[in-house]
């Protein structure tokens, strides 16, 4: 039977130091993924790419998150290290990000010291950036499933929404932080000392920032140690991918139905995330930049420093809503007690508290504003109209990073039978492996057949397996939209960017002719969120 030793906890004097502490490594990940976003597409056309194949390169994410999260959250699920289960594989993920983000930074210098001819040069670069790509994405997903799994492990049935809350905060400060560093001219600012462009700085930064963030949450939170997982059984090469076939093909309703909700809404938002600061930066140059505005040297930097002015915005609406949001919504909280609201809002919040939204209203409404917004993509004809757009999907964003982590985390404790003093939901499957834990008297968590036991804490036994099949829900769409998007620049953008590549002379002229292709690809998006507010509401009623 599964045993287990010790107590999870987390330092602070106050629960807001201790939610902040344990959610304190999401603001690495997330300000190294809006790194990511905001100037791996143009930095991939400036090296000659064409919009197309870039759109390909973003299979990485998808795979990586397919494949990576499932597979570490088995194995994490099953880890008896005595430092716990989920830091360990934390730690080690950061330092092969970092390291991975250095390379992409300096991959013109690296291939420079040991390729002298020009061609081969350039296609190495291209080749080694990509590759970068791949195994940055590969790491940071074992990161970020092990801290989302670590909140739900630490975290009462009571506390998870406020524990997804706290970690939508922290993703929060992670973009607005990115963004507003993005928007700056950093090589003025501060110099060639860590690097001659604006890339180059950004990639040291997300590599201090996420090596901090993961350092101070693994040394704020001490796991409880897994002993045993059970008994001894003949191993296969094939045990991890069977068990996670059998859990994904065993879902009990209520989590397939926030999967499949996630499915929907993450074909709107792979574009959007990816792809939206060089809209925003090509509007500019289309229809705002005065004639020979871009001739510029430095190409990549300016457009990512438009795009990032306008992702600042929209991070600075993402981090307000991410800290008022959860207090106009139920939680499962105010069903104990009710806190005192701040003094300032105390009067509105007592009498909003009697027509507060639930969490799943909130969603649904959050989904229906991002697709009224992206509808209008493609009608974009300003710098400023499109930055519009761009900040009204801050909202939605903090509610798709709260809600279905909140929802999902709710249901993996309720099936240990964790805190409701009911019988444990026993078995996932015919697989012995797979079963949930509960608790005995003694503190000690155990995986018995004893009916008669009341679990009264949280287990999270199985949450590393079970957030790695959300995010397989969350990547499939992104192979979705990474198929519509090759097709869609294939038609209206065959060629590279004239704005970007390095192979074709800067234009005095911006083009004003065309539909913007990545317009057309988040305007695809918002439909899909539309069907993904259907599917969200077979929630209520499960």
């Amino acid at each position: 039977m599964a045993t287990w030793v010790g107590q999870s906890s987390v330092r602070g004097s106050s629960e807001t130091m201790q939610m902040a502490l344990l959610t304190f490594s999401t603001i690495g990940y997330t300000f190294t993924w809006a790194i990511e976003g905001t100037y791996c597409t143009p930095y991939l056309l400036n090296l000659g790419l064409t919009k197309s194949n870039t759109s390909l390169v973003w299979i990485a994410g998808p795979l990586s998150g397919l494949v990576v999260q499932p597979i570490v959250g088995v194995w994490s699920d099953e880890s008896t290290s005595r430092w716990g289960r989920r830091r360990p594989l934390m730690v080690i993920g950061s330092a092969i990000v970092a390291i991975s983000l250095l390379i992409l930074g300096f991959t013109r210098d690296i291939v420079d010291l040991v390729i002298g001819d020009e061609n081969m040069a350039k296609r190495v670069t291209i080749v080694l950036a990509v590759l970068a790509i791949y195994v940055l994405d590969f790491a940071i997903n074992a990161v970020m499933s092990c801290g989302r799994s670590l909140i739900v492990d630490t975290l009462p049935i009571e506390k998870q929404q406020s524990g997804a809350a706290w970690s939508s905060r922290m993703a929060a400060v992670g973009n607005m932080v990115a963004y507003a560093c993005g928007s700056i001219d950093l090589v003025t600012l501060l110099g060639t000392t860590m690097g001659d462009s604006q890339f180059k700085q950004l990639t040291i930064l997300a590599t201090l920032i996420l090596i901090f963030s993961t350092a101070l949450t693994c040394w704020a939170v001490e796991e409880k140690a897994l002993v045993a997982s059970g008994p001894a059984m003949p191993q296969s090469r094939f045990k991890v991918f069977r068990q996670i076939a059998a859990t994904l093909f065993h879902l009990p309703p209520r989590i397939r139905a926030i999967c499949w909700a996630q499915f929907w809404s993450w074909i709107g938002w792979f574009p959007f995330l990816f792809y939206s600061t060089t809209w925003v930066g090509e509007t500019y140059f289309r229809y705002d930049a005065p004639p020979g505005a871009n001739t510029s040297k430095d190409m990549l930097g300016e457009i990512g420093r438009i795009g990032s002015s306008a992702l600042t915005m929209y991070s600075i609406v993402t981090f307000i809503g991410a800290f008022v949001l959860p207090m106009l919504v139920k939680s499962p909280e105010d069903e104990g007690f009710t806190r005192r609201p701040p003094r300032a809002i105390a009067g509105f919040l007592e009498r909003f508290s009697k027509v507060k939204p639930d969490l799943l209203t909130t969603w649904i409404a959050g989904q229906f504003m991002f697709a009224a917004s992206m509808a209008f993509a493609p009608f974009a004809m300003s710098f400023r109209f499109a930055t519009v757009l761009v900040c009204l999907c801050g909202l939605p964003w903090t509610i798709a990073l709260w809600a279905p982590v909140a929802f999902l985390g709710v249901e993996v404790n309720k099936m240990s039978g964790a805190g409701d003093g009911t019988t444990p939901y026993r078995r996932l499957s015919n697989d012995r492996g797979t079963e949930l834990a509960d608790m005995d008297g003694d503190g000690i968590f155990v995986s018995r057949g004893d009916e008669n036991t009341a679990p009264s804490s949280p287990t999270g036994e199985l949450s590393g397996i079970y957030f790695g099949i959300l995010n397989i829900f969350t990547t499939l769409p992104q192979f979705v939209g990474t198929f519509i998007s090759a097709i869609v620049f294939l038609i209206l953008e065959p060629g590279k960017s004239p704005e970007l590549s390095e192979d074709t002379p800067s234009l005095a002229t911006p083009q004003k002719n065309g539909p913007n292709a990545i317009a057309v690809c988040l305007f695809i998006g918002a439909m899909s969120s539309i069907v993904a507010t259907f599917v969200t509401r077979k929630l209520r009623y499960l």
